[in-house]
């Protein structure tokens, strides 16, 4: 599974979720989807203007886990 450390970055950064959404033209709720893992995908042109604000590289912010195999049962 992949998980979102957004949160991680934005505090790192000292920037709050709804200014990072304003700087890259994304609502707050759309973000909010993205931190919380609940996302289906995300767009590699979001994920540019994410890394350009946070100065960080896409692994900063995804970082893959391998699932539980009891959690699959």
């Amino acid at each position: 599974m992949i998980e979102v450390t957004l949160d991680f970055m934005l505090l790192k950064r000292k920037m709050s979720s709804k200014e990072l959404a304003q700087r890259i033209g994304i609502t707050q709720a759309n973000l909010s989807i993205l931190k919380t893992g609940k996302a289906h995908g995300v767009r590699f042109e979001t994920l540019n203007k994410i890394c350009k604000e946070l100065d960080c590289q896409p692994g900063d912010l995804l970082q893959y886990k391998p699932d539980n195999e009891d959690d699959e049962k």
